[in-house]
């Protein structure tokens, strides 16, 4: 009989749902300190021992949080393990069955690029942008089959809600956990008295009872976008043939490369379209994305740094696009809470469609304020995260959509490139 080793994880009772869960797709909706990220890691490392040769991956919104809130978790459900390897500079254990748990941040996706995963958890997962999941991690699992753990608390309805939703509905091969303080039931009475006093409302119904309809503390476009809701202006805003498009971008690579894509629709502007990068190209995959949408294009508007030289070629980026077939015309440079407050005010003409600009609809709701820790108040800087392109990019189009044409337009059946900038 071969010897045992002993685990330091005993599940708590409620996230047995999760130990036991036949499912491949597990959306977990759990309270501020329910221990989600030890469940998940304990979770991760059964299936690693379970299963020779095996990759799983945790992924956090920042690396730096995978390693400040996961690492030391993992290390220390792992040291048990004869013969285990703890690789500190790649945040990894290897198992001696050839298996491996790898940490990373949703920040970096292109670490994440090209891996066999057989499982991976995403921890708050409303904080890290929508797409990773699908775009990449999504064909990481094909191979193996593998699963996918989301888990977090609430922060507004985004696609972390929309997943949840769906894990609820009862679709095959879906599983949905809610475990609010009353679920779970280890948070005594005093400490949430104490919490609540401490806590606006709706902070205290979001961390503590999952409540996904409180807003953003420090959110930029809270009311805007509550306000576009309650006149119907989110919702079905499709393409019109009839009419040309207009894109702004935020430049950048990967996902850091955002285009918006409007129609003029009386005194309104409809947002029928958003799009991020993938992959490094920047300039090349997203003049390529815009040649194979079906849209007539009026004009392009890009940030001023198109203006700066590529670092491939000895052209400006303006010249290196127009070799691609596109004309870009700049945004007016205008500081960054001034084009906020342009920002806000343009909301006010704003259509969206929801389906296809999901991806920016997630991003806008979550652009914030940076936290002063010392003064405990927001400073007026936004915080440059995942959400800064989406934000940048709705930016732009505030400070250029008087440009775009009102004359009654007909499409003309074939690709026209225009002129775009940015400032």
């Amino acid at each position: 009989m071969g010897k045992v080793i002993t685990i330091p994880y005993k599940p708590r009772d409620y996230f047995n749902a999760l130990h036991n869960a036949k499912e491949r797709w597990i959306v977990i909706v759990a309270h501020r300190r329910a221990g989600k990220t030890t469940a998940v890691l304990n979770h991760l490392q059964r299936d690693a021992i379970r299963t020779p040769k095996s990759k799983y991956g945790y992924i956090a919104p920042t690396y730096k949080q995978a390693k400040n809130v996961a690492w030391d978790i993992l290390k220390d459900c792992s040291r048990p393990i004869p013969r285990i390897s703890i690789n500190e500079s790649e945040l990894r254990v290897d198992y001696p069955n050839g298996s491996r748990i790898t940490l990373y941040g949703a920040d970096n996706p292109d670490s994440l690029r090209g891996v066999g995963l057989h499982g991976v958890a995403f921890d708050e997962y409303s904080q890290q942008p929508s797409n990773i999941y699908s775009e990449i991690i999504r064909p990481a699992l094909a191979d193996n089959k593998g699963y996918a753990i989301w888990i977090g608390t609430p922060k507004g309805k985004n696609e972390f809600y929309r997943l949840f939703r769906k894990a609820r509905s009862g679709i095959e091969n879906w599983l949905g956990i809610l475990l609010t303080v009353e679920d779970t039931d280890i948070i005594d009475s005093e400490e949430l008295k104490d919490s609540r006093e401490s806590m606006t409302e709706e902070e205290f119904l979001q961390e503590f009872h999952c409540n996904f309809e409180a807003s953003i503390k420090g959110a930029y476009y809270t009311k805007e976008l509550a306000l576009a809701r309650r006149e119907g202006r989110i919702g079905d805003y499709p393409y019109n043939p009839e009419k040309s498009v207009y894109t702004t971008c935020d430049l950048g690579k990967g996902q850091n490369f955002a285009i918006g894509f409007y129609q003029v629709d009386g005194e309104y502007y409809n947002k029928i379209d958003f799009w991020e990068g993938l992959n490094n190209d920047g300039l090349k995959e997203a003049i390529k994305a815009m040649q194979n949408k079906p849209y007539v294009y009026g004009k392009h508007f890009a940030p001023h740094d198109i203006g700066s030289k590529d670092l491939t070629n000895d052209l400006t980026r303006i010249e290196y696009a127009k070799q691609l077939g596109t004309n870009y015309e700049p945004v007016p440079m205008m500081k960054v809470d001034e084009g906020i407050n342009r920002g806000k005010l343009s909301f006010r003409k704003l259509r969206i469609d929801e389906k296809h600009c999901s991806l920016w609809l997630d991003a806008i709701s979550q652009y914030k304020q940076v936290w002063d820790d010392k003064r405990g108040t927001f400073r007026n800087v936004p915080n440059h995260d995942w959400t800064s392109h989406s934000a940048d990019e709705h930016r732009y189009f505030s400070l250029v959509k008087d440009k775009f044409c009102k004359r009654p337009q007909v499409a003309i059946p074939q690709y026209q490139p225009t002129s775009e900038y940015e400032a």
